[in-house]
């Protein structure tokens, strides 16, 4: 084992779901933040792919400050409309112009490669935005500051050097309530929704639980144009309760609560539709990092690093690679070692250093009882070694969309 300063602890408190009060959110794929996430992303990949394929590297970059300022809607029963536009701008920095060793000199077109990549993502994943009249996107990338891309071109061949002082948090396993609210949302915006048109892509589910009760605080926006009257949109926030309380129910035996659209007003008509799927239609303004964490889920009983991890570049950007690498360590390490209830990995980067050597590698750990820390920590040691040393690997499975960043 290589010399990495790595440092394993006893949790400074028990494990999550031991605790009397749990909170877990999910903003779901329609929810604006999740929208500048994805978009942001996207466009991080498709830049990625074009650096490798036109000079045969990846080159400085990062979409990470994606905005969205919501439009205005009337949506009807039957089907509204759209009457001020979505505006999303792709904020960020990328390099436009790179003269190769050989003198070979590289013109990029950054700007029409993420708006194209960015139409291509709302196209994709939502089929109920009009891309010519619901939404207009807007690039504007700068270059880089100079002293990044100079640190950023001179990585080594094999291991990058950290853009920054900055740090990455990761844990596991998921808690029961984590669990569920994460499936809820892939579920309402995967097979159940396929199935069920109405059900727009904007999906939050928030979780608390207390002690052995489990509330599930669900907002789902519908579509009108597949929603024929009230007594339709009450019939569809009725299967969107039945479907998430079954759901949650094959995941723990403590006694669960699903409330839905608790917002609506049935008597003044005040109700969560919808013309594209999304709030974003109608007041909702959204940013890259405001959302999930790299794992999915913002999780406020635990430890989290405020940065966003979607958009930036996937080669030596701390913010983006140790949230990534920190999250698969932890379960990696519960996965393969037996007595652990609880695990928290915190990476820590000093700018200019190789990436798969952290300032620290800090490991805190709750066992089952009778196990001590000292135990399982030459385990731990091992397995958080083994995933530095393939840090670089996170690159090319960022770059080919293996990785979800929010």
């Amino acid at each position: 084992m290589t010399e990495r300063n790595i440092q394993v602890q006893s949790l400074d408190r028990g494990a999550v779901e031991d605790e009397d009060v749990e909170i877990v959110e999910r903003k779901g794929l329609g929810h604006p933040d999740s929208i500048c996430d994805g978009i942001a992303e996207h466009v991080c990949e498709r830049l990625a792919r074009e650096y490798i394929d036109r000079v045969g590297e990846v080159l400085h970059f990062n979409t990470d400050e994606t905005q969205l300022v919501a439009g205005t809607a009337a949506p009807a029963f039957g089907g509204g409309e759209v009457v001020d536009p979505i505006y999303i701008l792709v904020v960020g920095r990328a390099t436009s112009h790179y003269v190769a060793d050989d003198g070979t000199e590289y013109h990029i077109p950054v700007e029409s490669i993420a708006l194209e990549a960015a139409r291509d993502y709302l196209r994709e994943h939502f089929p109920n935005l009009d891309l010519e009249t619901d939404v207009v996107v807007d690039v504007k990338l700068g270059e880089g500051s100079g002293d990044l891309q100079e640190v950023f071109v001179e990585d080594g061949p094999d291991v990058p050097m950290a853009n920054d002082t900055s740090f990455g948090v990761g844990h596991a396993p998921l808690t029961e309530t984590e669990r569920i609210v994460y499936e809820t949302e892939q579920s309402l915006n995967g097979p159940y929704g396929d199935a069920h048109p109405a059900i727009g892509e904007d999906v939050k589910v928030m979780g608390k639980r207390e002690g052995d009760h489990i509330d599930l605080t669900v907002a789902a926006a519908l579509v009108d144009a597949h929603v024929e009257d009230l007594e339709d949109y009450k019939a569809e926030v009725e299967a969107v309760r039945e479907h998430v309380h079954d759901l949650a129910t094959d995941h723990t035996d403590r006694d669960v609560a699903v409330h839905v659209n608790t917002a609506d007003d049935y008597e003044s008509g005040s109700i969560y539709l919808t013309t594209t799927g999304t709030s974003a239609e109608q007041g909702d303004d959204g940013s890259v990092g405001r959302g999930n964490r790299a794992n999915g889920l913002i999780t406020p009983n635990r430890s989290m690093s405020m940065e966003a991890t979607s958009g930036k570049n996937p080669v030596n950007h701390i913010g983006k690679i140790y949230n990534l690498v920190s999250t698969e360590i932890a379960e990696s390490i519960v996965d393969e070692v037996e007595g652990i209830r609880d695990l928290r990995v915190r990476l820590l980067s000093q700018i200019g250093r190789p990436i798969d050597q952290p300032h620290v590698a800090d490991v805190h750990v709750v066992t089952e009882d009778g196990l001590a820390v000292a135990d399982v920590e030459p385990d731990v040691e091992q397995i958080v070694d083994a995933e530095l040393a393939n840090i670089t690997d996170v690159t090319q499975r960022v770059i080919d969309g293996e990785l979800d960043t929010f």
